[in-house]
């Protein structure tokens, strides 16, 4: 029952925020269209948050049928130093999303009354331990931008119906939902849109089911942690999918992540919130991790979670200090400057806890190609690293075709043998996607678990052959796939085509007759 009404639940929002596109449509373009909902999702998410708290406290001490909603802002005030210290932010009783909308259809000056209420509640965390988690989160929803309309008027009539669709979302009291709804209605946005913005989305998304298998393998055998860290965290799914899987008290120091694109950090920490994580359980930076990491104070952590923009360029050796950068340089060589992939592996390793286990899908070709590659390959399986690669099947991210690879790295391995799995056939298609079902991960979860070879499926490989085979770590090279071509008898097909000749001559023969008879 439980699993009907969620699904209930989740269509009802989905069909909430298609009806929200639909309204909008011609108007905003898809990918611009995403940060005004999600950016006003959060927008009523923080503003609710906020005043169920409030009320809560005070019905508790006894002042029934109080609502921060219909306080003076006045009064309001006294509470503002006290809340920010707790929530990380403060919002007047006016400037709540509530309070706005009430008034929205007849306000001539909409765009300017939400512009302020959105800098007032960044100002609110100004010098406080929030700010870094507030600052700038509003950019992305421009309400004076020329996207939502040519003339202020329009714009307007864009923001009510915006604000409208938003305030009609089924949301409820968030934490008696059966889905993680603010959640979900964020995923389901980024999935509209990656799947038909091509690069520009699928760059920074990571499919559910492709994020739940590289968690679970990250978290086996664990019930809680201290730290989650993802170099390249995009709009934050893999971090959150680890608040999911462990229980986001389970992580007791929370959630650490870098992303380089501006937009996509500001949706990364406005997705934390959604997801009701409290801004001094997280800490998402904005640089080039690679270049400039910012958690040197954070690390290390005990699990990693990344997939990484694959064969981007980046300065390696053009870069005089990175050889010495002690993320790289135990390594003796760096990743060559057009593909990146194995300085983020190299990073990754080197904030990686003793006790920990790092996951990150990996694009195929550095598992065999040559040169500086080659050389850290050689030195991960040396100082025996690697613990396990994962061959996962074609089609499963949008705006790419190619069949990834999950990397497993970890620095407590208790043999120096490395398990290759063959996955590429565990998925099942989907229009033109392949998908993973919960199947196909527990049957690769389980194999991680078991490391038992299993034909055509799964070996675990010593040390000395990998050696042997001039550290090439493809799956392909250890693990032998089905044949599974029908096998033929020769001689017995070979009888039957004598069989097909000689009764197409006695048809031959018959038809001659018949010819015969007819002409005669």
């Amino acid at each position: 029952m439980a699993d009907i009404k969620k699904e209930q639940e989740r269509e009802e929002l989905h069909r909430a925020i298609w009806a929200i596109a639909d309204e909008l449509r011609g108007s905003v373009d898809g990918w611009d269209f995403k940060s005004y909902v999600l950016g006003m999702m959060f927008y009523r998410y923080i503003s609710e948050n906020l005043t169920n708290y409030i009320n809560a406290d005070e019905i508790e001490a006894g002042n029934e049928g109080f609502n921060y909603a219909d306080l003076s802002d006045e009064d309001a005030e006294q509470a503002r130093e006290d809340l920010v210290q707790t929530k990380g932010f403060f919002i007047l009783p006016s400037e709540l999303f509530c309070n706005i909308r009430r008034k929205a259809a007849n306000d001539e000056n909409l765009n300017m009354t939400l512009e302020t209420a959105f800098h007032h509640i960044e100002e609110s965390a100004k010098g406080s331990e929030s700010e870094d988690n507030f600052a700038g989160l509003f950019d992305d929803i421009d309400v004076n931008s020329n996207k939502l309309g040519a003339t202020v008027a329009k714009r307007n009539a864009n923001l009510v119906k915006l604000i409208e669709g938003i305030a009609n979302m089924k949301l409820g009291n968030y934490q008696d939902n059966s889905i993680d709804a603010f959640g979900d209605a964020y995923e389901y946005l980024m999935s509209m849109y990656a799947s038909n913005a091509g690069k520009s989305g699928g760059e920074f998304f990571t499919p559910q089911e492709v994020s739940e298998l590289l968690t679970r393998i990250a978290v086996v055998g664990k019930a809680e942690v201290n730290k989650v860290y993802d170099p390249a965290c995009g709009s934050g799914s893999l971090l959150l999918k680890a608040a999911k899987i462990l229980g986001k008290d389970n992580v007791r120091q929370g959630f650490f992540g870098q992303e380089i694109n501006l937009t996509t950090y500001n949706l990364c920490r406005i997705n934390m919130f959604l997801h009701d994580i409290d801004f001094d359980k997280f800490d998402i930076a904005h640089e080039d991790t690679l270049l400039s990491p910012q958690h040197w104070d954070d690390e290390p952590f005990e699990v990693i979670v990344s997939n990484p923009p694959y064969s981007i360029k980046w300065e390696g050796d053009d870069n005089p200090v990175l050889i010495n950068d002690p993320r790289f340089s135990p390594a003796g060589v760096l990743a060559p400057k057009s593909k990146a992939d194995l300085a983020f592996i190299m990073h990754s390793l080197a904030w990686l806890a003793t006790n920990g286990t790092a996951a990150i899908v990996c694009f195929p070709g550095i598992m065999y190609r040559g040169g500086a590659e080659k050389k850290i390959r050689q030195y991960l399986i040396d100082n025996n690293f690697i613990d396990c690669v994962i061959q996962l099947p074609s089609n499963l991210f949008f705006g790419t075709s190619i069949a990834t690879c999950i990397m497993v790295l970890k620095r407590n391995k208790i043999d120096n043998r490395t398990l290759f799995i063959d996955a590429s056939k565990e998925c099942i298609k989907v229009t033109n996607n392949n998908k993973l079902t919960e199947e196909n991960i527990s049957k690769i979860i389980a194999e991680f678990t078991s490391r038992e070879d299993v034909d055509y499926f799964a070996r675990c490989v010593p040390y000395e052959e990998i050696k042997e085979q001039d550290y090439n770590l493809s799956v392909s090279t250890y693990v032998e796939p089905e044949d599974t071509r029908e096998v033929i008898d020769i001689v017995k097909l070979n009888a039957e085509i004598k069989e097909i000749v000689a009764r197409e001559q006695v048809l031959r023969d018959e038809i001659d007759k018949i010819i015969m008879e007819i002409e005669g």
